[in-house]
């Protein structure tokens, strides 16, 4: 494969996994790639994880807990204006002014999901992506305008369409139920590395090129028995780190250069591929997999099981799974909900040293509002530490393969499902192979991250 900028494509021959029995469902458009809810797009969380595979589990000593509450004094904030998606753990640029850099081109070996003709009757007329019509527009004036008052003006955001008021309803009110948790966890990393930045440069390693990217994605897809099925992209116009999505009837993973780290690529590709992907795959599959089946079965929402999963599968191998980013966006959502943008933006200081990256966490909470010095926050990304919580609780009751092979179901309806499933030849991620190293790695993340049974227990009564 010629590892350049330049379109390309993986060449191996792979069966039809979707064949003619893909759910058709109504699809979004972001920017020309269509969106389709059963390889529902994730604002990509903690991709951050080693690849260490086959080898004895050997854990670090525990981080020393800490109370959960903020620290007294905030650290000093760098002053200067940072690039927008220069860090890993920035996975939601409200910009997007470069083109696509690198891509593998979409083979004709791939798994083709025709449109139905519903769909193709209907597509002028479809509403444009969430998130792009979540993303002001001027976005860029008022960060500068910003920067300009010395972080005390509150940005004044126009959006480019119209946000459906539902959308913005169902997502206007925070939760606290896991705050004190999510101070915790934050705690727990500001104790062990006196900053997130330190932490970050200590675990994720260097930046990788282009060629070492595609190297990682071949060696993963193989190992998920995958490769030739799903087509990848490198951008750095993306409105997340990394997200499932389809384009022209195949399903594709766009990948964001900028946070491509050494220790953290894997951990993606295990949220992205290893959980929304094969998940999919698996879902379609299912009696359950169209939105009349999922009223016929009587299923609860996919989430927070979908994303708190994937989030786990993110930090599985890490020597420090802390779950930073969960946690973070859990706190400065709660934060939004009371707080004008401003005061957000200085309350955050305690965590974020980076001014330039503390402004993407604060219009991350504040997408939806156009004037920012009233409170409110866009709720949607407190499902990461909600699921990663509630499936944690659970772990040692939850059957994890076949809450893979089943789909996109919640933890809760796995039993009632079991007896009904297609589960012949139903794909399971290669990291659940090992089962009992599997639960030995989620054990480490209730530690690491300063939880207990117990703990979780009382905070989620069965």
């Amino acid at each position: 494969m010629v590892l350049d900028s330049r379109p390309q494509s993986y060449q191996q021959q792979r069966p039809d996994v979707f064949g003619t029995g893909m759910p058709q469902r109504k699809g979004r458009k972001k920017n020309g790639l269509r969106l389709y809810p059963f390889l529902s797009p994730s604002l990509s969380l903690e991709s951050d994880s080693s690849s260490s595979q086959g080898q004895s589990v050997s854990f670090p000593p525990k981080a020393k807990c800490l109370p959960s509450k903020p620290p007294s004094t905030p650290s000093p904030a760098s002053q200067s204006p940072c690039s927008w998606m220069r860090r890993s753990e920035s996975t939601y640029a409200v910009n997007q002014r470069h083109r696509v850099r690198g891509q593998i081109r979409s083979a004709t070996s791939l798994p083709h999901i025709p449109k139905a003709k519903a769909e193709r009757a209907s597509s002028s007329r479809k509403s444009p992506c969430l998130l792009v019509a979540l993303r002001p527009v001027n976005v860029e004036e008022e960060r500068e305008r910003f920067f300009q008052s010395s972080f005390a003006y509150n940005p004044q955001f126009v959006y480019g369409e119209p946000i459906p008021e539902t959308v913005l309803e169902k997502y206007r009110d925070a939760s606290e139920q896991f705050l004190s948790q999510a101070i915790g966890i934050m705690n727990a990393v500001l104790e062990k590395y006196g900053t997130y930045e330190s932490f970050e440069a200590t675990n994720g390693g260097k930046l990788l090129s282009k060629s070492q990217i595609w190297s990682i994605i071949r060696k993963y897809m193989q190992k998920e028995g995958c490769s030739g099925e799903v087509v990848v992209e490198l951008t750095e116009d993306l409105l997340s780190q990394a997200v499932m999505m389809v384009e022209n009837s195949r399903p594709t993973l766009a990948i964001n250069l900028s946070g491509a780290r050494q220790n953290w690529l894997e951990g993606m590709l295990r949220h992205e591929i290893g959980t929304h992907y094969i998940r999919g795959v698996n879902n379609a599959r299912q009696p359950w997999h169209s939105l009349e089946g999922r009223k016929q079965y009587g299923l609860k929402p996919a989430n927070p099981t979908e994303e708190g999963l994937a989030s786990l599968h993110s930090v599985l191998f890490r020597k420090q799974p802390f779950l930073w980013r969960a946690a973070l966006l859990y706190y400065t959502i709660a934060q939004a909900s009371h707080m004008p943008f401003s005061e957000l933006f200085r309350d955050l200081e305690r965590y974020v040293q980076d001014a330039g990256v503390r402004w993407e966490y604060c219009v991350r909470a504040k997408r939806g509002q156009v004037d920012t010095s009233k409170p409110g926050c866009f709720s949607k990304d407190q499902v990461y530490l909600d699921g990663i919580l509630r499936i944690l609780r659970h772990r040692q009751s939850i059957d994890f393969p076949l809450l893979a092979a089943l789909g996109k179901v919640s933890y809760e309806d796995v039993e009632q499902l079991k007896a009904f499933g297609v589960l012949e030849q139903a794909r399971i991620p290669h990291f659940m192979q090992d089962l009992e190293r599997y639960m030995q790695q989620l054990d480490h993340i209730v530690a690491t991250n300063c939880l207990s049974d117990q703990e979780l227990e009382v905070l989620l009564p069965a």
